[in-house]
């Protein structure tokens, strides 16, 4: 799933290095201009439409936002497109790529504005292996979850009775996810909840606008704050996310 504002380039070149490991690719387009750099004039033009639109809950209070239960029909169509070893969805786009290949269900990776709907995309049993990127969700309660209580509830007894991890990656410094927030996953999923956090000074120092100027810390591990060299803490994040759900899905990344 993209982050805002949208699937940046930094976004589809993450859903390529998936795909390069052997999955099939699901991004699909949810907000912002597909392919356009992220710049600073984003937050008047896409992230306050997203904030108001009735299929995203982006304050307290508000709940699931509804644009999950689309998500949930898109991790089944892809399950069955697909079927035997491993398909990942990611929110942003359009299908990026198909495998040879499906598998026993389907990964979830959420980031940022999205990060939160990979985990209440586990209320379909196709999803087996959620990924939680430093979810900002919602903006107005550093320790709150954008999540129903009913779908909480649901969320906690599926990843009890299933087994399901849960991995989330944030820095230590992020302002749009807080260790608070990380506290509410863990006391809501326990140690299912595997929640890593990297130093602030580990990330990409040069941005692109958006990040620099409104987002204004170290925020996006695996995509606009990722630093692309062999053996950095952030690749290592990314290699950490291949590597999970290659386990959960069955499939081997190359």
């Amino acid at each position: 799933m993209p982050e805002m504002p949208g699937i940046s380039p930094d976004v589809a070149r993450f859903a390529r290095w998936v795909r390069d490991a052997g999955f099939s690719v699901y991004l699909p387009s949810l907000f912002g201009v597909d392919g356009a750099y992220p710049l600073a004039e984003a937050r008047e033009t896409v992230v306050r439409r997203a904030c108001v639109s009735a299929e995203f809950r982006a304050f307290a209070g508000g709940g699931t936002s509804p644009v999950v239960t689309w998500l949930r029909g898109l991790a089944r169509l892809a399950h069955a497109e697909r079927g035997g070893p491993g398909v990942g969805v990611l929110r942003g786009l359009a299908r990026l790529a198909h495998a040879e290949r499906g598998g026993p269900g389907v990964g979830a990776v959420g980031l940022c504005f999205t990060g939160n709907f990979a985990l209440t995309m586990a209320l379909e049993p196709a999803v087996i292996a959620p990924v939680v990127n430093h979810p900002s969700l919602p903006l107005d309660d550093p320790g709150g979850l954008e999540i129903s209580d009913e779908d909480a509830a649901a969320v906690a007894e599926r990843v009890a009775r299933d087994g399901l991890k849960v991995l989330a990656y944030r820095f230590d410094n992020d302002t749009w996810c807080t260790g608070r927030r990380f506290a509410a996953y863990r006391a809501l999923l326990g140690d299912a909840f595997d929640g890593r956090v990297l130093e602030a000074e580990t990330a990409n120092t040069n941005p692109p606008p958006f990040f620099r100027d409104v987002v204004g810390c170290a925020h996006s591990v695996v995509t606009a704050h990722l630093v692309d060299q062999d053996g950095h803490p952030t690749v290592q994040a990314r290699n950490e996310i291949i590597a999970f759900l290659a386990e959960r899905l069955g499939t081997r990344p190359e």
